[in-house]
């Protein structure tokens, strides 16, 4: 199933307005995004407001202040701490003007090659053929996120339950650009609550308020596999994992809290 989009965000002239497009669409509302999109909108920020290329970010999290509309999005981004090995960066996007997602980062310095000796890479499932997609029980096939990003499953699939994916953007994050490999990464963490959610979607909610994402390293090619799992606990609160690798092992571990409740 190809994409029909161009991108998840147009520019407008202003590097720090954009404005989105159905790609971002939330599988359940149309009317807003999806978390993954917005959050790697604020990486690319921060990558853009760093001190120094060489810093990497190594833990990004972003806190959903509500539904992220469609329309028009402003963000921003500084230095909060400064450093040669080390840096703290915040960032926010902006829906009109109502603070929708505010983010931080941390980014360490990358020395390559200087622990190569004691890197172990890992083996990875290979990359399914493709098939015919369908989404969740009750989403239209329309829905932009998921025709905006190619997804092969390794096991588990659109039901509840855990779920392994390779998967990969279709389109690029914002349009006449490549997106970066954290901004690539970060389009897709924010689907582990959705892909392992260990109830029905059509009867239960399990909604992550934040995402936070942790690096080892960037990803090494367009492919990324999701391993998600999610766990419920008895008064309401759930856990979502996800460990993210591509053809050399993992690269990211991802961490979302769950409201837990009946629709």
């Amino acid at each position: 199933m190809a994409s029909d989009f161009e991108a998840f965000y147009l520019p407008t002239g202003d590097d720090a307005v954009f404005e989105s497009t159905p790609a971002t669409a939330s599988p359940w509302d149309h009317s807003l995004q999806h978390g993954g999109p917005p959050a790697a909108l604020l990486a690319r920020a921060v990558e853009s407001v760093r001190s120094d290329p060489a810093l990497s970010i190594a833990r990004f999290t972003a806190d959903m202040l509500g539904g992220i509309p469609q329309g028009t999005m402003r963000v921003e981004a500084h230095v909060v701490r400064p450093g040669r090995r080390v840096e703290l960066v915040e960032a926010s996007l902006w829906a009109g003007d109502r603070l929708a997602v505010k983010a931080s980062a941390w980014l360490i310095r990358s020395t390559p090659g200087s622990t190569r000796e004691h890197w172990r890479p890992a083996e990875t499932p290979s990359i399914p053929a493709a098939s015919s997609e369908r989404f969740f029980e009750g989403v239209s096939p329309d829905w932009g996120y998921g025709r905006a990003l190619d997804w092969r499953f390794v096991s588990g699939g659109y039901e509840p339950g855990p779920a392994t994916v390779w998967a990969r953007l279709r389109v690029p994050l914002v349009a006449g650009e490549p997106a970066s490999p954290v901004q690539r990464l970060l389009t897709l963490a924010d689907s582990t609550n959705g892909l392992s959610g260990s109830l029905p979607m059509s009867s239960w909610y399990f909604i992550p308020p934040t995402v936070t994402v942790t690096v080892e390293r960037p990803p090494a090619s367009e492919w990324m596999l999701l391993d998600a799992r999610s766990t419920i606990g008895t008064d309401g609160i759930g856990l979502a994992q996800g460990h993210m690798s591509d053809e050399h092992g993992t690269f990211a571990v991802v961490t979302q809290p769950l409201m837990v409740a009946p629709r």
